[in-house]
């Protein structure tokens, strides 16, 4: 009934079709592992690098009359920083890594082209990035608990700056002088440091300080980056898992892809 002709119709439904077998193509967990992983990174290196800096200045300023008493604090976050910087390196390569074997291994990949092969090799390597994922998740779970140290110290120190104003508008005594915050206790100077803690109207007065309010955050953006970088790897361990899993389900049945 309409024999008119339409190319531009044809062309259109073509490629039409073709972005769809491009997108059934795309391993999107991968994807969103990676998406996670390079957010996560970025919020922990760009917060840890700047809250160690801000650690420094905060404990040299409240916590410590001597240069010798935090001058191991010092050097430790020196090195660290440089291991910030590798870490930044590292995982940026790594997710790329994990994004295209997930693209080598994605069943929707093996579906859509025909002439994809899967081998000894490609199986090997499947396994290798899931041994290694696993590790490094196992290692940056580590990571991310010794991220909450100072995140826990800037915690109990809102804490108690606010129990020092309770006090101090509620009693007629000087009560609010026993709160008092040592920052020897959560390993950032040695025991003989002096005076390395603060207590009473001293202490809400740091508390109202830029320095404190600034390092409070940099350590929240960093507990929370190192949070969803692990969250990524996990994922990364589930997709790598499923689909080496398919591999080998595939090489059991004598079926080549």
């Amino acid at each position: 009934m309409f024999p008119v002709k339409q190319p531009w119709l044809c062309k259109a439904l073509g490629c039409y079709d073709c972005c769809i077998r491009c997108l059934g193509a795309v391993p999107y967990t991968s994807l969103l592992a990676t998406l996670l992983c390079y957010t996560g990174v970025a919020l922990f290196c760009g917060g840890g690098h700047e809250a160690l800096t801000h650690t420094r200045t905060f404990i040299e300023l409240y916590f410590a009359r001597d240069v010798q008493d935090f001058i191991v604090l010092a050097d430790f976050i020196k090195y660290f920083q440089y291991v910030i910087y590798g870490l930044a390196s590292f995982f940026f390569l790594y997710g790329l890594l994990l994004l295209a074997e997930g693209f080598y291994t994605t069943s929707a990949v093996k579906q859509t082209f025909g002439e994809f092969r899967s081998t000894k090799f490609g199986r090997c390597l499947s396994l290798t990035f899931i041994i290694l994922t696993y590790v490094l998740a196992v290692i940056w779970l580590v990571v991310f608990g010794f991220t909450a140290i100072p995140l826990l110290f800037f915690i109990n120190m809102e804490s108690s700056c606010h129990k020092v104003n309770i006090l101090s508008e509620t009693t007629m005594f000087n009560q609010q002088a026993r709160v008092c915050m040592d920052a020897r206790m959560y390993g950032f100077l040695p025991w003989n440091a002096v005076p390395g803690i603060v207590c009473g109207n001293t202490l809400a007065s740091i508390c109202k300080t830029p320095e404190f309010y600034v390092t409070y955050d940099l350590y929240i953006c960093a507990f929370a980056g190192a949070g969803i970088t692990l969250l990524a790897l996990f994922v990364y361990v589930v997709a790598t898992t499923y689909n080496y899993a398919i591999l080998r389900f595939l090489g059991r049945k004598g079926i080549r892809y």
